[in-house]
């Protein structure tokens, strides 16, 4: 069983952890060096607009919350706090930074040589392995694959008796989701219908997985047994857990896969601009190439 937060000790709970407090510091401050290069060579919101910066700082305040605020804490007794934790890095975080275009701010973070180094990399193996994993089909795979094999008992278990494994199921899911929003954000703007597609069938089957912890007789995990914080049973932290995956969790995903829709039906009303559909189909990594190479 797993040790459960001391009541009132539990607000006090922030973690200071550098594995994880190191790299949002990094992130941030390279964000924030390369927005104020790009801008300061382009002009404001050139290159990089004011709310997709927003949108980055946003998802990294949500990613900060779940992995550093007493949550993580309070996910090591209760199984529907760990839900939301998992469900605040993968449908909150990822999409708000991928919509933060973090690659441009980054390339723009480097030294100008380096900068300027990166337009021959978009041919070379590492960048075509790159690539492919941000197909739409493998980046839902992967990430399906990241969701359904973490919830599996045995394993999950495993990650919460092992702080390097709870450290890798955090990172699957992070990882997977970026990976998975970043493709479908890039097809959208050529191919709505594959974008909705995915982001149906994601929430059908993590509707699926929510409806098999809800609808469950008896607890899954043994880890989480015998804990009694918040005077939940097992299995009723349990169900809670099945329901936030259920309902909340695939209702992020309809509601993007609406969005897309409409968005998909107002362009096919007004027609894309031949340059601006061009200009759309670059893949994420060479879009970030060729902000690069615009530099002065």
């Amino acid at each position: 069983m797993i040790a459960e937060p001391v009541g009132s000790d539990l607000l006090y709970a922030w973690s200071a952890e550098p594995g994880i407090v190191m790299p949002l510091a990094v992130a941030a401050l390279l964000y924030l060096r390369g927005a104020s290069e790009l801008w300061r060579h382009a002009g404001p919101s050139r290159g990089l607009r004011r709310w997709q910066a927003v949108a980055f700082a946003a998802g990294w305040l949500v990613l900060a919350l779940a992995l550093l605020s007493p949550l993580h804490e309070l996910s090591e007794a209760l199984f529907s706090a760990h839900m939301v934790q998992h469900e605040l890095l993968m449908v909150i975080a990822a999409p708000l930074i991928v919509l933060g275009r973090p690659l441009v701010a980054f390339a723009w973070s480097l030294p100008k040589r380096w900068r300027h180094g990166l337009a021959g990399w978009t041919g070379t193996a590492p960048a075509r392995v790159a690539g492919a994993l941000g197909r739409p089909a493998v980046a839902w795979l992967l990430h399906a694959v990241a969701i359904w094999a973490w919830h599996a008992p045995g394993l999950y278990d495993a990650a919460l008796r092992s702080a390097p494994l709870h450290a890798l199921q955090h990172a699957s899911f992070l990882g997977t989701a970026l990976l998975f929003w970043w493709a479908l954000i890039h097809t959208a703007r050529r191919r709505y219908g594959v974008s909705v597609l995915y982001l149906f069938t994601t929430a059908v089957h993590t509707t699926a997985l929510g409806a098999v912890l809800a609808l469950a007789t008896r607890p899954l995990y043994p880890a989480y047994a015998g804990t009694s914080a918040s005077g939940l049973s097992a299995l009723e932290d349990q169900q809670l857990a099945g329901l936030i995956m259920w309902v909340p969790g695939s209702v992020v995903y309809l509601v993007a896969a609406l969005a897309l829709m409409l968005a998909w039906l107002r362009q096919s009303d007004r027609g894309a601009p031949a340059a601006e559909t061009a200009s759309r189909e670059r893949v994420p990594l060479d879009a970030a190439v060729a902000a690069v190479r615009a530099a002065p």
